[in-house]
């Protein structure tokens, strides 16, 4: 029955996201801003996939996952200026840069300049940073409220590196004026759509890998740290290793979610990588529904969905609307969105009539 439930529910999702809004869009009665933004919530339904595994199926409360989505969105982003520049002529140098009299593409630019390398080090440098930051934490048995203070200070730290001018990657204004990625125009209805296709399927992947991960006997090691370390450390499993393997994972999706999320939008700066970003994203997983993965991304979407709109009718108080619905939702759906769903669910079913035997009906019937 539960098989059967989700199969429908996977399903409908793929009739209304995969089919009707494509299929609108094209004819015309979806525009394509929507088109867009909707790709955009498919990003941050990755990165809450991600934040959903290390925190609500590990028990690892991680602050700085906005930096790992924004370490992949500049990957992405540097390869966009540095084709773009090059094909403009001239040095071949991202015109900030030469506006603070730089003449030379720096050492660290070189590389992006292929779109292989490009993704390949967007991938790379998030999962190796998360591979040494993790590893010196983790091996310090550092977790709880102090886990999230650290975290929180490697975001700041990073928020506040990216700010500099010196770091050559844009300063406050971040990296902007994306023309075209692969030859193909960004600004172009087809690729748009393309961009919103690619990010759904990947969204899917990502989830019933996912899936299949906290179903398996690794995540079957990571509840069990989740629920009680200390027990776990006594067994013969090395709980830095399963700790330190779902930090790199979480941060590997955050980076895709990010390099899928740069050509989208058009921009990517440092604001995207704030500690508010990485609370954001918290509260996603939060909303949605800790520790059930459908409700990871009920809660991204939803919670971006309602962002777009109330920031259009309130701009000044969606602060207080997102605040209203955390407590709202810790006070009387301790389970979020998803968990609030299956208890209507659950209630529907049994106030519904059951169905007669087959041997009652023919007696009735004769």
């Amino acid at each position: 029955m539960e098989k059967t439930k989700d199969y429908r529910l996977y399903l409908a999702f793929v009739v209304f996201f995969l089919i009707l809004l494509p299929v609108g869009n094209l004819l015309g009665f979806v525009s394509t801003n929507t088109i867009s933004l909707w790709g955009r919530y498919f990003c941050f339904a990755i990165v809450a996939l991600g934040v959903d595994l290390i925190w609500g199926y590990t028990g690892i409360l991680s602050m700085c996952q906005a930096f790992f989505f924004c370490l992949g969105g500049y990957a992405v982003a540097m390869h966009i200026v540095s084709a773009g520049a090059a094909a403009s002529g001239g040095s071949g140098v991202p015109d900030f840069m030469t506006w603070n009299q730089v003449d030379t593409l720096p050492f660290f630019w070189v590389p992006f300049q292929s779109f292989g390398l490009a993704i390949l080090l967007g991938l790379l440098i998030p999962a190796s940073f998360a591979f040494v930051f993790g590893y010196f934490i983790f091996r310090s048995r550092i977790k709880g409220v102090y886990m999230a203070i650290i975290t929180q200070a490697l975001a700041l730290a990073m928020w506040l590196l990216f700010l500099r001018n010196e770091t050559m990657l844009g300063g406050t204004n971040g990296l902007t004026d994306f023309k075209n990625l692969l030859g193909l125009s960004l600004s172009s209805g087809n690729v748009k759509l393309g961009m919103y296709v690619l990010s759904l399927l990947v969204l899917c992947g990502a989830y019933f890998l996912s899936k299949k991960l906290v179903g398996s006997k690794f995540g079957k090691v990571l509840q069990a740290i989740r629920d009680s370390e200390s027990r776990t450390s006594y067994t013969a499993y090395r709980v830095l290793d399963y700790k330190l393997a779902i930090f790199m994972i979480s941060a590997l999706l955050a980076a895709l979610a990010g390099m899928l999320y740069a050509p989208q939008t058009g921009i990517i700066t440092p604001g995207r990588m704030d500690v508010k970003a990485s609370v954001e994203m918290v509260m996603w997983v939060a909303l949605g529904g800790r520790g059930k993965l459908k409700g990871a991304i009920l809660g991204a979407l939803t919670v971006n969905f309602l962002y777009s709109i109330c920031t259009s009718l309130f701009p000044d108080s969606w602060l207080f609307i997102l605040g209203f619905l955390f407590v709202i939702t810790v006070l009387y759906f301790d389970k979020g969105f998803w968990g609030a769903l299956e208890m209507l669910g659950a209630k529907f079913r049994k106030n519904k009539p059951a169905a007669r035997p087959v041997a009652e009906t023919e007696t009735l019937q004769s």
